[in-house]
């Protein structure tokens, strides 16, 4: 019963130290968008791993751990910004795989990129052709960013002539029948705009609904319960 109360406590404290870490370091720290960023991740899991389950460790143990790597990590990505040399070591930079529609075989060879990895890549951006690919660039994160070239893209509202309308997000107002008013009143709208909804609808109450989205173009949708 001991060990099971100890385990508890040690995956409780090792949780809540590394989501403070997490809002301590940036939201893109565990993005996991550099190879660096990878190798962060992984090893404050095994820390907190070995930690938890390593019977003569203790929590202080976890706490040093985390906050020793927390420092470097901070250390770290204080020097990339503050001195830009540094980023090529510890971030990478992309490459250009395809330019021009041309693939570049050197910039394939030195990523350790196959044709197959490629074409695996590409498809991923809805291109099933090297041939559909204008330039294409391998990010730090071994992701593909695609721009196609033009007569395979996708045409925009420019190339239809079609006049350009204003862009609404969509604001959750109900969810699980709970009623979020912040959204409501920063949308502009109160609890009388609220009650005419559920008569137009025909609900009783707002426990009836699961989920209530609006949106200023389009209105209200809808799911009951």
């Amino acid at each position: 019963m001991a060990n099971l109360l100890q385990t508890t406590v040690e995956l409780t404290i090792g949780l809540f130290a590394l989501l403070i870490l997490t809002k301590v370091m940036g939201k893109t720290s565990f993005a996991q968008i550099t190879p660096f960023d990878f190798i962060s991740a992984l090893i404050l899991g095994e820390l907190v791993g070995n930690a938890i389950y390593d019977n003569e460790t203790r929590i202080g143990t976890i706490l040093f751990s985390i906050c020793i790597w927390g420092l470097l990590l901070y250390i770290i990505e204080w020097s990339t910004q503050k001195f830009r040399k540094t980023r090529k070591f510890f971030e990478g930079n992309p490459s250009i795989i395809i330019q021009n529609g041309h693939l570049n075989r050197k910039e394939m060879k030195r990523n350790k990129l196959d044709m197959n990895q490629l074409q695996h890549l590409l498809r991923q951006k809805d291109a099933f052709s090297v041939r559909e690919v204008a330039f294409a660039i391998l990010e730090t994160d071994g992701t593909v960013s695609v721009m196609k070239k033009q007569k395979y893209d996708k045409p925009t509202y420019e190339d239809m002539k079609i006049k350009d309308k204003p862009v609404y997000l969509p604001v959750t107002f109900i969810n699980d029948g709970i009623v979020d008013w912040e959204n409501v009143k920063k949308a502009g709208l109160d609890e009388q705009w609220m009650k005419k909804q559920l008569i137009e609808h025909r609900i009783d109450h707002y426990r009836e609904i699961f989920y209530l989205e609006w949106k200023y173009d389009e209105g209200v949708y809808i799911e009951k319960m």
